[in-house]
């Protein structure tokens, strides 16, 4: 089984780098954690085929992490002609915000019924949803409001645990969400520096301890961070980066 990083960047494109979008695929599996802003080129650049996509589990409902589902959605009706059928989960709140994304990127949009099944499941903090060979864990975290529609994600893949932090300050569900994962991805927007709402490097270490996860990938980093990076000692994210769970 393998993660790609279709794309790591924050809301800014800081480094040149594509919004949040991570491409899981194993034996029986394949699916989106995110569908940030860029993320359809993106995955058109890396040559992934989107009618094998069979889920997206989104984190909230930000545009660098949400706000490719339009493009998405509209691509698999008229282009790729998606046949399959697309489940998204997410916090919440979703179908409201499917609509609210669709008919701002495209009026009218929301009201086209697709050539294929989508399915749109609410997830509920702290209760573990199964979407065939992947459970799926929310853990409420706090990127901002309303409050309730920031998740941080725990994956179960066979024996495999993966968990993305989502954008977020520190809190303790992280421990909760991150123990023991095989694969831990965590937003360090800056090194040292605390800002609301999001999670920095030191902030992060000084947990790291409570969380034991095997391997650690940093994400979601600003310019600040960015330059900072010959000198941490974490993996660091890269569009297109692979890697093996």
């Amino acid at each position: 089984m393998q993660l790609q990083f279709v794309g790591c960047g924050d809301a800014f494109g800081s480094g040149g780098r594509f919004n949040t979008c991570f491409h899981v695929t194993g034996e029986r599996t394949n699916f989106l954690i995110d569908c940030g802003a860029s993320s359809l080129i993106a995955m058109k650049k890396l040559g992934i085929g989107r009618n094998d996509i069979q889920a997206i589990f989104v984190t909230h409902f930000h545009a660098d992490h949400f706000g490719g589902l339009p493009f998405f959605i509209l691509d698999a009706q008229f282009f790729s002609k998606r046949t399959e059928p697309l489940l998204i989960a997410g916090p919440p709140g979703l179908p409201d915000w499917f609509v609210r994304v669709m008919e701002t990127g495209f009026p009218g949009s929301a009201k086209t019924k697709q050539r294929f099944d989508l399915q749109l499941r609410e997830l509920e903090a702290g209760m573990q949803a199964d979407f065939g060979n992947v459970k799926v864990t929310p853990f409420l975290v706090r990127h901002g409001q309303p409050e309730g529609s920031f998740f941080a994600l725990r994956l179960e893949l066979g024996k495999r645990i993966v968990t993305y932090t989502g954008d977020t300050e520190w809190t303790d569900t992280l421990v909760a969400a991150a123990k023991g994962a095989d694969l831990l991805i965590a937003e360090a927007y800056f090194r040292r520096k605390p800002v609301p709402l999001h999670l920095d490097l030191a902030t992060l270490e000084n947990h790291l301890p409570a969380i034991c996860a095997k391997r650690v990938i940093l994400t979601h980093m600003s310019e600040d961070m960015l330059a900072e990076r010959p000198t941490v000692n974490f993996e660091t994210a890269e569009d297109g980066l692979i890697v093996q769970i």
